[in-house]
């Protein structure tokens, strides 16, 4: 039940998604975030779940909203939604192909963009100025744009990415997630120079499911 959102939105869960869209949408009033990174710590921690469900209800309130998956190394948002893998994200940075290739998810309002073939180097690929490029591009076509990124302490590809958009929110996972490797994304997108938004705790007690968030 990976995208309890959408098969389940009244359960405690789905409001809890909920309630992180609204963190973020009031994190900065006068800058709003129209590009946000979603990545964790280590991997297996629930982040691409994390992604999918908020971009879901982002969607749910109206809001144009693309999703892009940027784990060229492991991507599995195609998967989740039940949609092609490629064509994604790199045929469009390594090829002269001017048509983006989004899929229109089940969910109104609801595009994927999939990450693609996978590259040999995606670190180099995530850090070309194509990237910024289809970034203004997509940010034209949609009022909220989400990118889910590799865990931050495996590769460098959260904080090269992360750099490039208006913030990056660490997802968390109670009873998994090591202190020390907390610390060490937190320090490591500093270092990059990326504007950490907060943080969201996912396998929480239902009682306080998600809310770990903070600005």
């Amino acid at each position: 039940m990976d995208l309890v959102t959408v098969v389940d939105p009244r359960s405690p869960v789905s409001e809890a998604y909920r309630t992180l869209r609204t963190n973020l949408s009031f994190y900065s009033v006068d800058n709003p975030l129209k590009t946000l990174v979603v990545t964790s710590p280590a991997p297996g921690e629930g982040k691409s779940t994390t992604i999918a469900n908020l971009a879901v209800t982002m969607a749910q309130s109206g809001r144009r909203t693309i999703l892009v998956d940027c784990d060229l190394r492991r991507p599995s948002l195609h998967d989740l939604f039940n949609l092609k893998a490629e064509p994604g994200f790199t045929n469009m940075i390594l090829s002269e192909e001017m048509t983006v290739p989004l899929q229109q998810t089940s969910v109104p309002n609801l595009w994927l963009l999939a990450a693609g073939t996978k590259p040999p180097n995606p670190a180099d690929l995530l850090g070309s100025q194509k990237v910024d490029q289809l970034i203004t591009r997509l940010q034209e076509e949609a009022d909220m744009v989400l990118f889910d990124a590799p865990p931050v302490i495996a590769v460098t590809d959260a904080a090269v990415l992360g750099a490039k958009v208006d913030g990056v929110l660490l997802v968390i996972q109670a009873g998994k997630t090591k202190r020390d490797h907390a610390e060490r994304a937190k320090e490591t997108l500093e270092k990059a120079k990326v504007r950490i938004v907060g943080a969201t705790l996912t396998n929480a007690p239902k009682d306080s499911a998600m809310s770990g968030y903070y600005g």
